[in-house]
Parts: C-alpha cells; sequence; structure tokens
C-alpha cells in the first residue's frame, strides 16, 4: 500500500529505525536481504520481491533472495550486466517501472523457475552506496499495478537505506571468506612442513628418493585409510621416540 503526506514521512522514519535495528544486529548477509524483502513486501503489498547481488569475480548479478520459496534458484539465476530487467538497471542505476504485460518489456529475460516471471506489474530499483549499485530489489505484482510516485519514491529510498546496510554486511562476509581462505593455507603449509620432514626421514633411513619416500607415505595413507598428514605425523613420532630410547638406556646403565 502506498503511503502519501504524512504517511509517507511515517514510513520513512520507521524504515530509518529498521535499518538501523538491523544493521546493529550484525546480522549475515542472507538474514539482511530477507530483511530487506520483508520492508519492500510491507509497504508495497506486492506478491513477490526478488533481490539480486553482484558477483564481483565474474561480473553477472545473481538472485540471492525472494520472498516466494526458491531454494534451487537462489545464487543459480544469473544475469550478465545489461541483460535482464535487473541487470539493465545495475548497469544504467536507473529505475525500471512497468504497470503491466512486464514481461513483454523488450529488456525482460524470462527465467521458467521464476513464477514472478509471469505477473503483469514490476518495478526494478538500484540499492546504492557511494554512488555504486551494490545490488538491484524487483518488486512484483500478479495483477496490473500503477506505481505511484510516493511508491516508488519509499522504494528508492528504502534502496538507499538498506543499500549501507547490505555493503557493510557484505564487506564482513568477504572478511570471513578471506579468514577462511588463509586458515586454510596455513594448515596446508604447517601439513606441508610435517610431510616434507617425513620424507626427509624416510630417504635418509631408507635410501630412497624424494619421490619414492612419498610414494611411501601415499600407499601408508591408502592402506590405513588415513589422511598422509596423520601417517607422517606417525612416522615423526615412531623417530622420536627411537631417539629417546637409547638416551634412557644410556641413563639407567649410568646408573
Amino acid at each position: 500500500m502506498s503511503k502519501t503526506g504524512s504517511g509517507a514521512a511515517e514510513w520513512q522514519i520507521a524504515i530509518l529505525h529498521r535499518t538501523s535495528r538491523t544493521v546493529s544486529s550484525g546480522l549475515a548477509i542472507d538474514d539482511m536481504l530477507q530483511e530487506l524483502v520483508s520492508i519492500a513486501v510491507e509497504f508495497t503489498g506486492c506478491d513477490a520481491c526478488l533481490v539480486y547481488l553482484p558477483d564481483h569475480e565474474t561480473g553477472d548479478i545473481v538472485l540471492r533472495a525472494s520472498q516466494l520459496p526458491h531454494d534451487a534458484e537462489i545464487g543459480a539465476v544469473r544475469l550478465n550486466l545489461g541483460e535482464g530487467v535487473a541487470g539493465w538497471v545495475a548497469q544504467q542505476k536507473s529505475i525500471v517501472a512497468l504497470s503491466k504485460n512486464a514481461f513483454t518489456d523488450p529488456r525482460f529475460k524470462h527465467f521458467t523457475t521464476l513464477v514472478e516471471d509471469t505477473y503483469e506489474a514490476l518495478v526494478s530499483v538500484p540499492l546504492i552506496r557511494g554512488g555504486e549499485v551494490i545490488g538491484v530489489l524487483n518488486v512484483h505484482h500478479r495483477d496490473p499495478h500503477e506505481h505511484t510516485p510516493e511508491e516508488i519514491a519509499m522504494l528508492c529510498f528504502l534502496g538507499e537505506q538498506m543499500g549501507g546496510a547490505i555493503a557493510y554486511s557484505i564487506l564482513a562476509e568477504h572478511n570471513q571468506r578471506l579468514r577462511k581462505e588463509a586458515n586454510l593455507v596455513r594448515q596446508q603449509l604447517a601439513e606441508r612442513k610435517i610431510v616434507e620432514r617425513a620424507k626427509g626421514l624416510l630417504q635418509q633411513r631408507f635410501s630412497l628418493t624424494e619421490e619414492e619416500a612419498y610414494q611411501r607415505l601415499r600407499e601408508e595413507s591408502r592402506r590405513q585409510r588415513r589422511p598422509i598428514r596423520e601417517v607422517a605425523e606417525a612416522v615423526l613420532m615412531v623417530e622420536g621416540l627411537g631417539q629417546q630410547h637409547p638416551r634412557a638406556k644410556k641413563s639407567d646403565d649410568a646408573t
């Protein structure tokens, strides 16, 4: 439902408060997007709402949230920049409002798995942060629907306010992914050092080449069905025990 006059001002204040609470709550990006969908649905009374975010590695925009259940489509529905209405909005940083027969617009790209693509009315709004598009909000009505200037203005206001929250959440998600990647690299380096030490030990004790020593570790790993790191650790542990035993025996003899 659209709001005008004082009603529009009340909605703006309500959105500001909800945005503030959302940002301070530390929600993950997917929860943040669902909050955006929830606000848009509540304000417009729409029949469907979709949110697309850019994939910076491929340059596509990707479906990341939906009012209707789309478990298989989330992350799978993609548009090139400029492709489809949402792709055009992301590229041009402009709004598209289609009151009826939205699927006949020349920019429209139909996905058979999205029932929203059969709906009559569509308004597509860019989510802006610092002058950059960080997403696209699509609001669908099943029947023809005139998008009033107040409704479009409120969706733009919502996009601007939630844009900052989403940008913050995306940054947090990116930093978390970087930390996981850094931890994985550290684990791989630690494993490599252990395997290298075990290889060197086998080379010295059995006069093996580096490749032969590594093959022994791999064969033992397959035989025991254990990670090669565990096999290498076992080799080093046995060697350590072997080095301790003579010292212990020597100490006993001295007494």
